[in-house]
């Protein structure tokens, strides 16, 4: 499976398979999938925020349309970045899991970020990163019950709480493709150097920003037993093959000692 990385305006990004595209807007990713040219694409997440223009751009080059819908895996800042402009712009629904749309209805605020988890200057600042609910009025629905993705019939979305109550990732049997949002990555997102470099490495979730640890666990072993063959995530480049088997069964294996912090606001200090 060939994939290459390129830089395009604003966004680098990555061809993941001929119809999965990921865009980095700084630190965090967003995913277009659907077949260029041909037919109906879906995007996942919206990345930081001002990264509107570089996403039309790339659309349009890709597909020469809006997409289907926008699916949220959660509702956390650096994925909703441009989620009201792009929504707007397009007119299309936006689909989250029921138990994220009280942050995204303006209810309900996320739990702060976390500084005292260390790890480096990404946690240290994470007071700073905004935890404020959006209002995305009607533009907003749940995904499916039975597990199905408006726009992309080979997909289907299953629950991956614990760095957001309503987090979700996607997954194609037909590749084996999973599409993991924050819970799991592949760079240290702690770290700021790791993320400049955006050096490869499987981790749990950022634990600056992941209240429960517990659904946090079961979340990655419920991933590891999908047994992808190759891993999308919304921190880090992609994972593939024995790197991504050998690495998620060993992070399912050692949770607690690889991705728990030592202390945290959040950390159940039996844990440890």
């Amino acid at each position: 499976m060939n994939h290459s990385m390129l830089k395009t305006g604003a966004v680098e990004t990555e061809e993941i398979t001929p119809d999965i595209l990921s865009l980095r807007t700084v630190m965090v990713n967003v995913q277009m999938i659907g077949t260029p040219g041909t037919g109906d694409w879906v995007l996942i997440d919206t990345g930081l925020g001002n990264f509107e223009g570089s996403i039309v751009e790339e659309a349009e080059k890709r597909f020469g349309k809006p997409p289907v819908c926008i699916v949220l895996t959660h509702g956390h800042f650096d994925h909703v970045g441009n989620v009201k402009a792009l929504a707007d712009r397009w007119s299309v629904p936006v689909y989250a899991h029921p138990s994220e749309l009280a942050f995204l209805t303006g209810k309900e605020d996320y739990p702060p970020g976390d500084p005292s988890v260390g790890g480096g200057l990404m946690a240290r600042v994470a007071p700073m990163y905004p935890n404020k609910a959006i209002d995305l009025g009607s533009r907003i629905q749940p995904l499916p019950e039975d597990g199905s993705v408006p726009g992309l019939p080979e997909f289907k979305w299953l629950p991956t709480p614990g760095h957001s109550p309503g987090h979700i990732s996607l997954f194609r049997e037909r590749d084996r493709v999973l599409v993991a949002g924050d819970a799991v990555i592949t760079v240290k997102q702690e770290s700021a150097l790791a993320v400049i470099g955006q050096e490869k490495e499987l981790h749990g979730p950022p634990m600056y920003f992941t209240p429960d640890w517990d659904l946090a666990r079961e979340s990655v072993r419920r991933l590891a037993s999908l047994n992808p063959e190759v891993l999308i995530t919304g921190h880090g480049v992609s994972m593939r093959g024995e790197e991504l088997t050998a690495s998620l069964a060993r992070l399912a294996r050692d949770f607690d000692r690889l991705a728990v912090p030592d202390q945290g606001r959040y950390v159940d200090k039996d844990m440890n």
